[in-house]
């Protein structure tokens, strides 16, 4: 799944659709680039599905292993994201916890996106426990009442 991608300018496939397209023969998907806004990826339904189908059933499978065993998750965690390590044991727990009830209701849905979030947090949360200094100030008591939140601009 990291393999990576073609990538072109998003305006080729304005200029060249059905050679833009043609590209798909050759590579899993085409990144699309664009100058004022995120990158699209164009894949073949037929691979989406595929993909599609490869993460539901790794997440039943997964959700399926850990009910036999919980603590399988949380051993295997740190061989694959190593970062976990840097997390303190009840921490790691947690994570694992989430990441497995997070993973099997994300793909029950159809979108992923809840679980990269989590992934992205447990990522941050795991560089704080990294950085003494950075673990230190973030921990420190506060005395200090800053008054309500101001709502920001545009909202």
């Amino acid at each position: 799944m990291s393999m990576p991608l073609e990538s072109v300018p998003f305006s080729e496939l304005l200029r060249q659709p059905a050679e833009t397209a043609e590209r798909l023969a050759r590579t899993r998907a085409v990144r699309l680039r664009r100058r004022d806004a995120a990158d699209l990826v164009l894949m073949s339904a037929d691979r989406a599905e595929a993909e599609g189908e490869v993460v539901d059933l790794t997440a039943r499978l997964l959700a399926s292993l850990v009910r036999r065993d919980p603590g399988l998750v949380r051993e295997a965690l740190p061989a694959v994201l190593s970062w976990v390590r840097f997390l303190p044991p009840a921490d790691a727990q947690q994570m694992a916890d989430e990441f497995v009830a997070t993973a099997e209701a994300a793909t029950a849905m159809g979108n992923t996106a809840a679980l990269s979030q989590l992934l992205a947090e447990w990522r941050h949360t795991a560089e704080i426990h990294a950085d003494p200094d950075l673990h230190r100030v973030l921990t420190a008591p506060s005395a200090d009442d800053f008054g309500a939140a101001t709502r920001p601009d545009g909202e």
